[in-house]
C-alpha cells in the first residue's frame, strides 16, 4: 500500500520555501555571465527572463492546484497531455535539478573556499540532507533563517553600492558587441536564477489546503524574488561596467570591494555561500519527490516510491539524490552543470504550459495566452542558449526516453 505524504506546509511556509529556492546563487553569480552575452541591456534581459517566468509560474500554480500531489509538471503532463510527455518533463526535471544542485554546491565552494571547493560542496550536501531527514517543517524553518542572511548580505551589497568610492553610471557605453540574440542568450542564463518557484508545486502533496494555498504561494514568492533581482540588478549595472560583470565570478563581492565597507566583501563570499546552502536545502527534497511520483507510476523502478511509514518521507529517492549530487560534484565542472541545466528546466517548463493550454475554461486561474507566452519563451530562451549546452541536454533527454522504451516494453514482456 501506497503510504501519503503528511500535509505540514502552512501558506506562509510555501512562500518561504518559494523564495529560498530563487534566491541562491543565481542573484550571486549570474550576472557576470549575462554581463558578458547582454553588454548595456543586461536589464532587458532582466525582464525578458522574469516575463517568462511569469508565464511559467502562472502555468504551474493552475496545474498544482487541480492536481495538488508530488511531481510537478510530471503529473500534470500524464494527465493532461500523455505519459510520454508526463516522463519527458520528470525526466528533464531530474535531470535539470540534479545538475542544480551540483552547481548551487559548487558556487558555494567557490565562494567559500576556492582552492577545496568540491570538498566544500560534498561536506554542504550532505549536511543539508541531515537537516531535510527532519522533515519539511524544519527545512521551512532553516530556509527561513537562510533567508534573514541572504537578506543581510543584499543590504550590504545595495549599501556599498551607495558609497562607492569609483562610482560609474548606469550610461556608460560598454565595449562588449552585443545583439538581439545575446540579449536573449543572457535572458536563458538569467532564467537559471528564477527556476525555483515550481518547488512549491513539487510539494503538493504536503501542502495545507493546496488548491488555494499553491496559486497563491507562487505568485507572491516570485514577485518578491523580481522586486529583489531588479533592485540586485540596477546596482550592478551602475556600479560596474559590463566588462567589469563579466571579468569576475563574483561582482557583488566586487562592488563592496570598491567601496568604503571593503573590509565586509568577506562577508559577501560567506553569504552566498549560505545562500546557494539555502537553495539546496529546498532544491534536493523537490527532486526527490519527482522521483517519487515516477516511481509510483513506474516510469522508474517502484524501489523509489517507496516513502518510510516513521519519518512519513521519500527516503530512498532523497538518499539516492544526494549520491547523485556528490557524484557529480566531484566529477563535473560548474559551467557543464549549469548548462545541463538550463536546457532540461527550460524544457520542463515548455511542458509545463504545454499542459496548462488543456485546462478547462472553468479551471483556469489565468487566460490562456500566458501559457501560450510562455511556451515560446521557454523555446526561444533554450535555442539562445550555447549550442554545447542544446546538444549535451538533447543527448541526455533522449537517453530517459530511450531507457523508458525498453523499460515499457519489459512491462509488456509476458
Amino acid at each position: 500500500m501506497t503510504t501519503a505524504l503528511r500535509r505540514q506546509l502552512t501558506p506562509t511556509d510555501a512562500v518561504v520555501v518559494g523564495i529560498g529556492s530563487m534566491v541562491g546563487a543565481g542573484v550571486f553569480a549570474v550576472w557576470a555571465p549575462a554581463a558578458g552575452a547582454a553588454g548595456t541591456w543586461l536589464l532587458l534581459s532582466l525582464f525578458i527572463a522574469g516575463g517568462v517566468a511569469l508565464c511559467n509560474a502562472t502555468s504551474s500554480a493552475q496545474l498544482a492546484a487541480r492536481h495538488p500531489e508530488s511531481g510537478g509538471t510530471y503529473v500534470y503532463a500524464r494527465e493532461r497531455l500523455s505519459p510520454f510527455w508526463g516522463h519527458v518533463a520528470g525526466w528533464g526535471f531530474i535531470v535539470g535539478k540534479t545538475a542544480s544542485c551540483a552547481a548551487m554546491g559548487l558556487t558555494a565552494g567557490l565562494y567559500i573556499w576556492p582552492s577545496q571547493a568540491r570538498l566544500v560542496a560534498t561536506a554542504a550536501v550532505v549536511l543539508i540532507a541531515a537537516i531535510n531527514l527532519g522533515g519539511l517543517s524544519r527545512t521551512a524553518f532553516v530556509t527561513r533563517v537562510i533567508l534573514g542572511a541572504t537578506g543581510l548580505t543584499l543590504i550590504i551589497v545595495v549599501a556599498s553600492a551607495w558609497v562607492q568610492t569609483t562610482p560609474r553610471p548606469v550610461e556608460q557605453l560598454s565595449a562588449i558587441d552585443t545583439n538581439p540574440y545575446g540579449v536573449l542568450q543572457a535572458a536563458g542564463l538569467i532564467f537559471f536564477a528564477f527556476a525555483g518557484y515550481a518547488r512549491i508545486a513539487t510539494f503538493g502533496e504536503e501542502v495545507i489546503n493546496p488548491e488555494r494555498t499553491i496559486p497563491w504561494a507562487i505568485t507572491r514568492a516570485l514577485g518578491a524574488v523580481l522586486l529583489i533581482y531588479l533592485t540586485v540588478a540596477v546596482v550592478v549595472r551602475s556600479s560596474l561596467t559590463p566588462e567589469d560583470i563579466s571579468a569576475t565570478s563574483a561582482p557583488l563581492s566586487t562592488i563592496v570591494g570598491f567601496s568604503s565597507l571593503s573590509r565586509l566583501a568577506p562577508a559577501i563570499s560567506v553569504g552566498a555561500g549560505i545562500a546557494c546552502f539555502g537553495v539546496l536545502l529546498n532544491l534536493i527534497p523537490g527532486v526527490a519527490r519527482t522521483i517519487l511520483a515516477l516511481g509510483r507510476r513506474a516510469d522508474l523502478p517502484a524501489w523509489f516510491a517507496q516513502v518510510s511509514s516513521q519519518r512519513l518521507l521519500p527516503l530512498r529517492a532523497e538518499l539516492s539524490v544526494v549520491a547523485v549530487v556528490v557524484a557529480l560534484i566531484n566529477t563535473v565542472s560548474l559551467t557543464s552543470a549549469l548548462s545541463l541545466s538550463g536546457v532540461a528546466v527550460l524544457t520542463y517548463y515548455a511542458i509545463t504550459n504545454a499542459s496548462a493550454l488543456r485546462l478547462q475554461p472553468a479551471e483556469r486561474l489565468w487566460p490562456q495566452w500566458i501559457a501560450r507566452l510562455g511556451l515560446v519563451g521557454c523555446s526561444v530562451l533554450a535555442l539562445a542558449l550555447p549550442w554545447q549546452a542544446m546538444v549535451s541536454g538533447v543527448i541526455v533527454i533522449i537517453a530517459g526516453v530511450i531507457a523508458r522504451s525498453f523499460s515499457v516494453r519489459s512491462q509488456q514482456a509476458p
